[in-house]
């Protein structure tokens, strides 16, 4: 339901962020969002909105305690995020939707369990399985001939990336370089993003290895841009890592915004990430 302030319809939000990585959450169990990539839009401008990453809908589920929707900054809709799922997880509990400390949310990415770690009555930490990493090429996907497409040469303005492709329900190139902070992240990744090799497009990480322990990485969102962090592209980046023979199963992801510990488990496949949820603020808005 929409607030009616001396007859101007206005819709309560939070902007909440993982990493840095922000979006603006709508509570749709009490309020309804028509046309969300216009919304998103709208909302996601950082001089004319409240200033986002993209819109997040936490919405009544047939199959889970809750269904998210989300779309990124340009109003396209993605499968997966997450750093907002775990927002969700923190959104959901501080706000007393539920008294459960795990939970699952649907997701177009399939149905996540997240485990929560709760200090004084708030979630503190949050755990979320994101499932089996997909590594066909078709299924990611990548018009490639390959079965896999692991540390393939991708050019780009004459110069050739050695690129690992995975989803997480969402698809990631993953490239190694030397010098993350001085790369030309803005004029790559949106190449990156929008090669012929990639019918869906891409989510693009470009990673330093430290040690076998420790990762760090900047991602160029599809859809959105670069991105202070992205769980998923985590994720990716760790995944990749072992395939290349460069990290153990489970190491620290440095992002822009912070850290997030990613684990991809040897006994189910499952990779599972670890990592904070923020509530910036509350408000309301004229929709």
């Amino acid at each position: 339901m929409q607030v009616e302030e001396g007859g101007v319809a206005k819709m309560k939000f939070t902007k909440m962020h993982g990493l840095g990585n922000d979006y603006i959450y709508i509570n749709c169990f009490d309020q309804k969002v028509d046309n969300p990539p216009e919304v998103a839009k709208f909302l996601s401008d950082r001089h004319f909105g409240i200033g986002s990453d993209g819109l997040v809908l936490i919405m009544p589920s047939d199959t889970s305690d809750f269904r998210m929707r989300m779309f990124n900054s340009d109003g396209s809709e993605a499968e997966m995020c997450g750093n907002a799922i775990r927002c969700v997880g923190k959104y959901v509990y501080d706000n007393g939707l539920t008294q459960k400390t795990v939970i699952k949310v649907d997701t177009l990415a399939g149905i996540k369990t997240l485990n929560m770690k709760v200090q004084n009555e708030k979630v503190a930490m949050i755990k979320v399985d994101m499932g089996e990493p997909v590594l066909e090429s078709s299924k990611i996907p990548v018009n490639s001939e390959k079965e896999f497409f692991i540390s393939q040469p991708v050019i780009i303005e004459n110069r050739e990336y050695r690129v690992t492709c995975i989803s997480m329900g969402n698809p990631h190139a993953v490239t190694y370089i030397d010098d993350v902070e001085k790369f030309p992240l803005e004029f790559i990744g949106h190449k990156m993003e929008n090669h012929s090799l990639f019918p869906k497009k891409i989510n693009a990480e470009f990673v330093h290895v430290i040690d076998r322990n420790t990762l760090k990485m900047r991602v160029w969102e599809r859809g959105a841009g670069e991105t202070l962090a992205c769980g998923t592209g985590a994720c990716a980046v760790l995944v990749s890592s072992v395939l290349n023979d460069m990290s153990n199963r489970c190491a620290v992801v440095k992002l822009l915004g912070g850290e997030l510990l990613i684990e991809w488990n040897e006994k189910d496949n499952h990779v599972y990430m670890t990592g904070s949820a923020t509530k910036v603020f509350d408000g309301d808005i004229r929709i």
